[in-house]
């Protein structure tokens, strides 16, 4: 089953660039040349990405409100066409995730939409729903008995066996049909409906936790989606909190994703969000520092990248959906920005053994995340200047040390 967009411009290049684009791969698209035409349509189908051609503002934010408030489109990816001068900032105004300027031309257009691709298995894969019948016990400050309705990689619908608690959070155990192990996985209650039913979604889910359910997804599927290969990047900079990845194929801007890297025999992987992207050039990422095991992901991400000596070491990327992007008061904290070289990665685990006697835990001390939250609507030029300023700062810092 092929991925569908929708495409809202009256112009006849870009739709043209577009459809040859997006046919190479494999990604069904429906045309309009009017808004309200575009509007109905997704009011009526599902789409995956949402393509919006921002020549005109109100039109295009309309188009993603009505996608937003769509209940089958309101995960769709949107994904907005700009002149240069309207810029990052611009296209984000209007509501998009990823921002893309004219005039395009079919390479480099095709090297923007290979991410976007796997975004959209990805999402699509996430929000696919199993229907199912599993009992269900939840632990609160009470037993609640519950049976499943339905049960995707997010959360699950489920129909409680009495009232809906009044807890938001609670611990579910569940046994999946074909596996030996419960499973027994967090969740928040979402929304309630009529009959003792209620929408949970999974919080802090844990490597294991997630390759359990995505197996036993798998296997309820005739054709699941094939992954895409991960998007090889290079870094560039590198902090306690995130990093900077030059790409061609950056995701967008709201991404979780999963990072991996490989020096001699060791590989390591560590998860994060991507907080700025810039179209054929790269993308900025914040670690996830959550749990302690995200924590020690992180930890070891950044040891063996210093080990491996290389000053711009390969580092393979995933998607793993598209979410929220985290507040200022979530996470871990790192605090002094270090590029990928010897001296500053040494710098990187100096900091890190002293950070919580010397610093303290103010996440906002984190140059280089600082930079990726507050700068990412600001043209690339300008962004890519001031990495170098701080890496420069840094750089001498290291060198003194």
């Amino acid at each position: 089953m092929n991925l569908k967009s929708l495409l809202l411009s009256s112009d006849a290049k870009t739709v043209r660039v577009l459809r040859r684009v997006l046919s190479d791969l494999e990604i069904d698209i429906e045309h309009c040349a009017a808004p309200d035409e575009a509007i109905r349509r997704i009011t009526r189908q599902r789409f995956e990405a949402i393509v919006v051609d921002g020549a005109i503002t109100a039109e295009a934010t309309s188009v993603f409100r009505a996608a937003k408030a769509s209940p089958v489109n309101k995960q769709a990816l949107a994904i907005v066409l700009v002149e240069s001068e309207v810029g990052l900032k611009g296209g984000f105004g209007m509501g998009a995730h990823f921002v893309l300027h004219k005039p395009l031309a079919v390479e480099r257009a095709k090297a923007s939409f290979r991410a976007v691709r796997a975004l959209m298995k990805r999402e699509r894969r996430t929000q696919l729903r199993v229907p199912v019948q599993i009992p269900v016990e939840s632990y609160g400050k009470s037993l609640y008995t519950a049976k499943t309705i339905d049960l995707c990689e997010g959360g699950m619908a489920i129909q409680f066996s009495g009232p809906i608690p009044k807890e938001s959070t609670l611990r579910f155990s569940l046994q999946l049909p074909g596996f030996s192990q419960k499973l027994d996985i967090y969740g928040e209650l979402a929304w309630e409906g009529s009959g003792e039913q209620a929408g949970v979604r999974f919080k802090d889910a844990t490597d294991d936790q997630r390759n359990i359910l995505r197996e036993w997804l798998g296997s309820q599927l005739s054709e699941p989606d094939q992954d895409d290969p991960p998007v090889s990047c290079r870094l560039t900079d590198l902090s306690l909190g995130g990093c900077y990845l030059t790409t061609s194929s950056p995701f967008p801007r709201g991404t979780r994703v999963t990072l991996s890297t490989k020096v001699a025999d060791v590989k390591v992987r560590a998860e994060g969000v991507v907080l700025v992207a810039h179209p054929e050039f790269g993308m900025g990422v914040e670690f996830f520092q959550i749990t302690d095991e995200q924590r020690d992901r992180v930890g070891r991400m950044i040891a063996t990248l210093r080990a491996g000596g290389d000053k711009s070491p390969e580092v393979h990327v995933v998607p793993d959906g598209l979410d929220r992007l985290p507040s200022d008061d979530h996470g871990a904290a790192s605090h002094v920005a270090v590029t990928s070289s010897p001296a500053a990665l040494a710098l990187a685990k100096q900091t890190s053994a002293n950070q919580a006697a010397a610093l303290g835990a103010s996440r906002s001390e984190d140059a280089l995340v600082d930079l990726f939250r507050h700068k990412f609507q600001v043209p690339v030029d300008s962004f890519l200047q001031q990495m170098r300023e701080q890496r420069q700062s840094v750089d001498s810092l290291a060198s003194q040390s």
